[in-house]
């Protein structure tokens, strides 16, 4: 029998007792961390750890592995709800709204801004049309309202504005629980608190698993962080870290790349080709109204 049907009689039967899900009508589920067996029970699966677990955490590091370097579609910030074109990675070209936590580009807030000014018409967000806060106990009020509905993004922004203040007891929980309900953000802000050890005590492994959950989620800053934890030891993966982070547009993986060509750990062709993609990332980010907005902040 040829290796791959006996890797299909294995995946249909329990790897404990054998029975099979065809003959027996059972239904098997996969072993908790790999994909290489099943159990009809969970007693089955106990009894069978002590013969699968080193094949288990051999294939388990295989699939995390598998997950961490595959190229995200887009950075962790996404499109700008509006123009829907991939919003610019500097954060000072983008504008949170507290009303919706949209996260809305500046040529997209300039032209509606534009638009009321022409129109004498009430300062409004320009995503949902709510009218925009004007005092900090409103600001306040609003992200309040979204941290009580579960805005991850709320919840991460307040979790941000308590770190700030050195409240990190506060900040922990609160982007604990964005991070559970899926801010890659909160993510990338706890792996730095537990390399810290603020509000919370050091950490490697649990500062590796955030920075690594923000890099899969498309944190471009997270991945290149990794590519550097990396370097010490295992050049070809850093590598790929930074690639990774170079084609979704940033600066500071081009450099290390760079670096990495001079030492001859990065061929010819794979710096040219990391330097396309990031000038593609970078080029999705640009429109005429982003230009007019650049060049209404930088006038006097």
């Amino acid at each position: 029998m040829s290796e791959e049907n006996e890797a299909v009689v294995d995946i249909a039967s329990c790897a404990s007792c054998g029975v099979s899900e065809e003959v027996d009508d059972v239904k098997l589920k996969e072993c908790d961390d790999c994909d290489l067996v099943r159990y009809c029970s969970d007693d089955c699966e106990q009894n069978h750890i002590s013969q699968h677990a080193g094949a288990c955490k051999k294939r388990a590091v295989e699939l995390r592995d598998e997950l961490l370097f595959k190229q995200p579609e887009s950075s962790h910030l996404g499109d700008c709800p509006i123009c829907c074109l991939p919003v610019h990675l500097d954060l000072n070209k983008a504008t949170m709204m507290v009303c919706c936590s949209k996260l809305v580009c500046d040529g997209c807030d300039h032209a509606n801004q534009k638009r009321e000014a022409v129109g004498k018409l009430e300062r409004k967000c320009p995503f949902c049309r709510k009218p925009i806060p004007s005092t900090m106990d409103e600001v306040d009020k609003q992200m309040m309202k979204r941290i009580e509905a579960n805005d991850p993004v709320a919840m991460r922004h307040k979790g941000l504005e308590h770190a700030q203040r050195g409240v990190y007891q506060s900040a922990f929980e609160h982007l604990t629980k964005a991070a559970e309900l899926g801010d890659i953000t909160a993510h990338h802000s706890l792996s730095c608190m537990y390399h810290n050890g603020q509000g919370v005590e050091k950490d490697r492994g649990k500062e590796i698993y955030h920075m690594e959950e923000a890099a899969i989620g498309g944190h471009p800053k997270a991945r290149h962080n990794l590519g550097c934890i990396e370097e010490d030891g295992n050049e070809e993966r850093a590598v790929k870290h930074w690639i990774i982070a170079a084609a979704q547009g940033n600066n500071d993986s081009i450099k290390a790349l760079m670096n990495a060509f001079r030492r001859g750990f990065v061929s010819k062709d794979d710096l040219a080709a990391a330097l396309r993609a990031h000038q593609a990332a970078v080029e999705e980010t640009k429109s005429p109204q982003r230009e007019a907005a650049d060049r209404k902040m930088r006038s006097p």
